[in-house]
């Protein structure tokens, strides 16, 4: 059984909080639902390409961040429409960008 979920407006609070205190930039691109929102995290590396993390369900336990799509050089303009896509179809979903080094050992696993 997964663990009760912290709202998504509070989570998001925290993802952004957390990468500003670690000297980072964080912006919310898309505000979601406040409760119950999927979350996804565009971590922007130092050449400016993103990944894009969701929380997946795991068999081994609770969800995960996984990377589920990453920036090339030569077609930014696809992640950027996936994103676009993924919030006009689901206007609960959150989308949050992050640019921090390690942003996995720095954020994605804390929580």
């Amino acid at each position: 059984m997964e663990p009760a979920r912290l709202p998504a407006s509070l989570e998001v609070s925290g993802l952004v909080r957390r990468t500003q205190a670690a000297g980072g930039f964080a912006m919310v691109l898309h505000k979601g639902e406040p409760d119950a929102g999927t979350i996804l995290v565009v971590a922007v590396d130092r050449a400016g390409l993103g990944t894009l993390y969701e929380r997946l369900p795991d068999p081994a336990g609770p969800r995960r961040w996984t990377a589920v799509r990453t920036q090339q050089a030569d077609s930014r303009s696809d992640f950027d429409a996936y994103l676009d896509r993924r919030a006009t179809l689901d206007r609960d979903v959150w989308i949050v960008e992050l640019t921090i080094a390690d942003v996995e050992r720095s954020i994605l696993n804390q929580g």
